[in-house]
């Protein structure tokens, strides 16, 4: 049995104009990168409205609205502050979907979590999901990743939605 192909931003941008749906990220550890991924693709201006990037832990309270108390009993890597920046993306942005990022990229632990940790969300009209990722390797090969994984989990959700 092979692979799965991955999931290409391509994909993702085409299924949310054929249903005219909106996007919008905060990520922390990818600082952006799914944002650019999305929007490195010709006619994604009709579906994503924007990104926060949030690397300070500070910020994610601030701009993406995630709880300060959350923060401060578990940390800025945390799987319910995945759901939080996800969530936070839609409502700030005025998005159909939310996709959120934390993690350790590395080289170092971050709150006492190790490298290659990465907590992913997708926020929807029906709820949100999410998953944590270990990804042992370099920077990186981590942010690459959890980009990977990001996309992965739209199109998941999108297709999971669509299918009801």
């Amino acid at each position: 049995m092979t692979a799965a192909a991955p999931v290409r931003a391509e994909d993702v941008i085409a299924v949310l104009a054929r249903r005219r749906q909106t996007v919008a990220t905060a990520e922390s550890l990818t600082a952006g990168l799914v944002c650019a991924a999305l929007t490195g693709v010709p006619g994604a201006s009709a579906v994503v409205r924007g990104g926060l990037v949030v690397y300070a832990t500070d910020l994610k309270h601030s701009l993406a609205g995630v709880d300060a108390e959350l923060l401060d009993r578990c940390g800025a890597v945390h799987p319910e502050v995945a759901v939080r920046l996800a969530e936070g993306a839609r409502h700030r942005c005025a998005a159909d979907w939310g996709v959120g990022l934390t993690g350790v990229a590395g080289p170092d632990p971050a709150d006492g979590v190790e490298p290659g940790v990465v907590h992913l969300a997708v926020a929807g009209p029906r709820g949100h999901t999410s998953r944590t990722l270990h990804r042992p390797g370099d920077r990186e090969e981590v942010r690459a990743a959890a980009v990977a994984g990001a996309l992965e989990e739209l199109d998941r959700c999108l297709r999971r939605e669509h299918a009801e």
